[in-house]
């Protein structure tokens, strides 16, 4: 696995490499001090995962995570930041990061993110996944009509996806079949633009369809 890591500090660049560094099978084949930075590495060295910060100068984490999805580099952006907020968390989400770590992650925590990105999952920290519970327990009412032609057992596969819910769990609430979830899902991720879970969480806060 490549990986090449973003962050405006540079004992945090540093601290970083050797821990990753350390990891069997990963490579950092960057270190980028700002936004702008990583996506011109990202271009040039082709990482499977980009590990990005948020506050940078220049470009922060939000706008280089959207360039990157944009240029269609093929990198996977997992967040690692301080900031734990909900407008940080569904920037980020919507800008196209699959992962989302604090900085109180441990090794085992960066690793399971770098390798769960790599396979296309998503990973979410402990604390972000309760921002966004609350904030999808606190979040108004379900607009009467639906965006991007969803229909509305597709909104209410959406709204538990933004709860976090597994295939498998949505299942079994709905009492409908794993194979019928998987569907609507894959019809939810193309009505809304998303290329996951996290994205599509992002896309529910957004249109005010988590609960």
């Amino acid at each position: 696995m490549r990986v090449l890591i973003a962050d405006d500090q540079r004992v945090v660049r540093d601290g970083l490499a050797t821990i990753i560094g350390a990891i069997p099978g990963v490579e950092v084949v960057g270190l980028a001090a700002d936004g702008a930075e990583a996506v011109a590495l990202a271009t040039e060295h082709q990482p499977d995962v980009v590990l990005m910060d948020l506050r940078m100068p220049r470009m922060d984490g939000v706008e280089a995570t959207a360039a990157l999805c944009d240029a269609a580099v093929g990198a996977r952006v997992v967040v690692l930041t301080t900031y734990a907020d909900d407008d940080s968390i569904i920037g980020a989400l919507s800008a196209g990061a699959v992962g989302y770590l604090t900085k109180d992650a441990t090794r085992d925590d960066i690793r399971r993110a770098l390798e769960a990105a790599a396979a296309g999952q998503s990973v979410l920290d402990p604390a972000v996944q309760a921002s966004l519970l609350k904030a999808a327990t606190a979040s108004p009412g379900r607009p009467v009509t639906l965006p991007d032609g969803l229909t509305d057992r597709e909104a209410e596969v959406l709204a538990l996806i933004a709860q976090g819910r597994s295939n498998t769990e949505i299942a079994k609430q709905l009492y409908v079949a794993e194979a019928t979830v998987k569907t609507h899902v894959n019809r939810i991720f193309a009505k809304s633009h998303s290329r996951d879970r996290a994205q599509a969480a992002a896309y529910a806060h957004r249109n005010g369809l988590a609960r």
